[in-house]
């Protein structure tokens, strides 16, 4: 069997670490690069190279994965003094899977075609326990050739992975599964508050809604739903509707009710599993 290309990952935090263990199990050299040195300790434990910046990544693979958390991380990795931009070569790759706005993924695109670069904008979905099992979900933004490309390298971390249209395309996908999650999310500790109020058990109604046209994968996901990042994914929803023009309300109401539901889950969530708050 051919050698494997190497593949760069900057962002090695929960989720970019967990990626970088599945592929160097399937046998793709990696080379990462993170700010926090335990993390860059950890990917190197478990067989990775690691650079110093996002400059040395670009230089050592021709595909290269970015999981930071924000635009400006994105576009400070993607075009900075000691970016990816400033090194890669033509013909490279750089899979763009941190949660943007559609918008700035297809800026991103415009600049990196400049360079001789695609774009693969691959958002993934399913959260940490799926990045450890390697079953997350990658939605996915790119011409056909780069979807052919960058499909068995996500392969490695994703059990399904959904091409839904070129480059932006991922980005609206990751933006509406995230919207929808959280409104599920609200309606949860709403409908929990109504139930303990009636004395109700909440595990034996979870049961029953399960199996009902009440389910949801943030009732069966409970434990794991923390409104970590809602706040930012209703804000990407919001700035598409205005960009749109289109009045949202409901998105409107859910972007400032995650704005407590971090809090709330954290301290007096309704107990749909019957575990405590962490």
């Amino acid at each position: 069997m051919a050698d494997k290309e190497r593949i760069g990952i900057v962002g090695i935090g929960r989720m970019g670490l967990s990626m970088a263990k599945h592929l160097l199990k399937h046998g793709y050299p990696v080379v990462a690069c993170d700010h926090n040195p335990k993390q860059c300790e950890a990917a190197r434990a478990a067989g990775a190279a690691i650079a110093a910046t996002p400059a040395e990544v670009g230089k050592a693979a021709r595909f290269v994965i970015i999981g930071v958390g924000y635009d400006d991380e994105v576009l400070a990795v993607m075009t900075g003094d000691d970016g990816l931009l400033a090194t890669m070569q033509p013909g490279s790759v750089v899979a763009i899977s941190s949660t943007c706005a559609p918008e700035f993924a297809k800026q991103m695109d415009e600049t990196a075609r400049q360079k001789g670069v695609d774009i693969f904008d691959a958002p993934i979905c399913r959260g940490a326990k799926a990045a450890d099992d390697g079953t997350l979900l990658g939605l996915v933004g790119a011409k056909p050739d780069v979807f052919a490309r960058g499909q068995p390298i996500y392969a490695t971390f994703c059990s399904d992975i959904a091409h839904l249209g070129p480059v932006g395309a991922g980005q609206v996908g990751k933006a509406m599964n995230n919207y929808l999650l959280w409104v599920n999310g609200i309606a949860l500790i709403e409908a929990g508050r109504l139930c303990e109020a009636n004395d109700m058990d909440l595990l034996k109604l979870r049961e029953a809604l399960l199996m009902s046209s009440g389910a949801s994968d943030a009732l069966k996901s409970w434990d794991n739903v923390t409104f970590t990042w809602a706040l930012k994914d209703m804000q990407i929803v919001m700035k598409m509707a205005d960009k749109a023009g289109l009045s949202l309300p409901i998105a409107g109401a859910i972007k400032e009710l995650v704005k407590d539901g971090r809090r709330i889950k954290a301290s007096n969530a309704p107990e749909w599993t019957g575990k405590k708050a962490r």
